[in-house]
């Protein structure tokens, strides 16, 4: 009796294994793939980004490409849904207003992190 109450829970535990190892992708929600027309590489460094400002066109999809050249850093923009680091350092967006949307760090990286700010110009 004992050893079929451990076989019981030893392929339960295996069926819990199994069903926890699936991928988002199978749940059916993740996003659409877009494909990206044009690629943006934004580059940090120590409490910089490599330009002030970064222009893009409404509507089109584009790819940006986030490179940490000194120090640790990532990027957040939040009207795009947008955060990259060493971790995720690309994503797929497709501006869909224009206007200027305000880009900072997101990994707090000593000192100067609160003034490593850039901007997204959308156009038309």
């Amino acid at each position: 009796m004992m050893k079929k109450g451990v076989i019981w829970l030893a392929a339960l535990m295996f069926i819990l294994v199994l069903a926890a190892c699936g991928s988002p992708k199978d749940s059916g929600a993740s996003e659409p793939e877009v494909t990206a027309t044009e690629q943006l590489v934004i580059k940090a460094s120590n409490y910089e980004f490599d330009q002030p400002e970064y222009r893009l066109k409404k509507g089109v999809p584009v790819k940006i490409v986030y490179e940490n050249v000194n120090g640790n850093h990532g990027l957040l923009v939040p009207e795009f849904n947008l955060r990259l680091d060493t971790q995720t350092s690309s994503k797929v967006i497709v501006p869909d207003k224009v206007g200027e949307f305000e880009m900072s760090c997101s990994v707090f990286c000593g000192k100067g992190h609160s003034s490593m700010i850039s901007k997204i110009i959308v156009e038309e």
